[in-house]
């Protein structure tokens, strides 16, 4: 079995332009072999005629001398027949068999018919037979052409351009075809550098049309390949530390515990640490689990007509115990909105947007949130006064495991997974959110939703 396209495109042109010459070649020879033939009989009839005439005009003896001097003998064979079938023949065979004349073709000739041999290209030559008047009585002369003519070496010249042609065009593609198939061996190799793990991979494939595409779009694709190992690798990570920190935490303290010399109050408090790390595990898992469903796009929403501005308000009462011991005030514009969306999900969205405002933000500070309605879209802005993103962390803050200031992660606790979910929920809804922060003044979330009017 032939594997290599290399040899494939090399046969496969060779096998189609012999195959389709050669056929060409006999359909044409075999369309045109009447009027090949038939040129040839001109030829060998103008000449015979002016034989004829030369016996009709001169002696015999005269006749036979000045046709035995014709420098066309060495073209052509004459053979002049009596009607005992005795020949007399003018011209040279050059080693070839002269054609065949029969009695019965020397009596139709001396009857005064003219005899034509015709037989196929490249066969024996034609024959042409006509009756000769002299004054010695009625001959038949035979005439027969034994140098190549101007249509038969026009045919063989062609022929001969044509392999000449071929084997021209064969070396020409086999060095076409190396040029054809390098960009093909250069994707091959890279997919197999690709299987192995090594992203780090140049085509240098310059060519336009579909190869050109062919390579663009691998390349996009290595590119998009090399992100997704780059992120797999980070959530690899990512979820090592987050595990491994309350693992850690929950070990030391339960060894503690072992101990018979610690009091009911450390002991107390050593159980309250393993239950909130077991929490923080768990609280992880959820996440994890969520993002995972909703980036997978398997958990559908479950549209239902409410109203938004009594589901954020609902969401802020229902966190009170966290901004009211710190003494956070709320500033809300939330004109009537009903809105066609998944209720427990924009509820999820609004808890985790809100609770970061709180942890964020200083004790005493304001947060303010406002809804904004138009023909199309509904926006939410959630502002507050805390300690700001700087610009750089602004581009990552929708990351997975991202957390904006890792120095302060104890203090504000936290797995990172929050602002993923928010963004991801907010996308199946074919929304936006965007954010703007100002380092140590405050940060502002922008959610905007599609109105879309439920099915009836």
């Amino acid at each position: 079995m032939i594997s290599s396209i290399y040899t494939r495109v090399v046969l496969t042109f060779l096998v189609s332009v012999i195959g389709g010459t050669i056929i060409a070649f006999f359909v044409a020879t075999w369309v045109y072999k009447d009027q090949l033939n038939e040129n040839l009989q001109i030829t060998l009839l103008d000449f015979g005629q002016d034989i004829v005439q030369i016996y009709e005009t001169f002696p015999l003896r005269e006749a036979d001398s000045f046709v035995s001097g014709m420098k066309q003998l060495n073209s052509y064979h004459i053979r002049i027949y009596d009607e005992s079938g005795q020949f007399q023949s003018y011209g040279t065979l050059n080693g070839h068999n002269p054609a065949k004349v029969t009695m019965e073709q020397v009596k139709e000739v001396l009857d005064g018919e003219k005899v034509v041999q015709v037989n196929s290209y490249g066969a024996d030559p034609i024959l042409i037979g006509l009756p000769l008047k002299t004054n010695m009585g009625t001959k038949a002369m035979f005439v027969e052409q034994r140098a190549p003519s101007s249509s038969s070496f026009l045919i063989k010249w062609i022929f001969n351009f044509l392999i000449y042609s071929l084997i021209a065009g064969s070396i020409l593609i086999l060095v076409a075809a190396m040029f054809l198939v390098r960009p093909i061996k250069k994707l091959t190799n890279a997919t197999r550098r690709i299987a192995a793990g090594d992203f780090n991979v140049k085509l240098n494939i310059k060519q336009k049309g579909e190869l050109g595409t062919l390579a663009r779009s691998f390349e996009e694709m290595m590119h998009d390949l090399q992100q997704l190992e780059q992120m797999r690798r980070e959530f690899v990570s990512n979820v090592s530390h987050e595990v491994q920190s309350p693992l850690t935490s929950i070990s030391g303290y339960a060894l503690a515990l072992k101990q018979v010399n610690i009091t009911d109050n450390e002991r107390r408090r050593y159980l309250d640490i393993i239950i909130a790390e077991a929490d923080r595990m768990s609280k992880l898992s959820d996440s994890l689990l969520k993002l995972s469903l909703l980036e997978s796009q398997s958990q559908h929403l479950r549209l239902v007509t409410f109203s938004l501005d009594e589901q954020i308000r609902r969401v802020i009462v229902a966190i009170q115990p966290q901004w009211l011991v710190r003494n956070i005030r709320f500033e809300l514009n939330l004109p009537t909105v009903i809105l066609s969306a998944d209720h427990d999900q924009l509820n999820q969205v609004w808890t985790n947007i809100i609770g970061n405002s709180i942890k964020f933000s200083k004790d005493g500070g304001v947060i303010n949130v406002r809804i904004k309605q138009d023909i199309k879209n509904v926006t939410v802005r959630i502002s507050d006064t805390g300690i700001g993103i700087t610009l750089e962390a602004q581009k990552r803050i929708f990351e997975r495991f991202f957390k904006a200031d890792r120095s302060h992660s104890l203090k504000y606790g936290g797995s990172g997974m929050g602002l993923a979910i928010v963004k991801q929920i907010v996308s199946l809804h074919q929304g936006e959110i965007q954010v703007e922060s100002e380092l140590g003044r405050g940060t502002t979330f922008i959610v905007t939703l599609p109105i879309t009017t439920p099915a009836e």
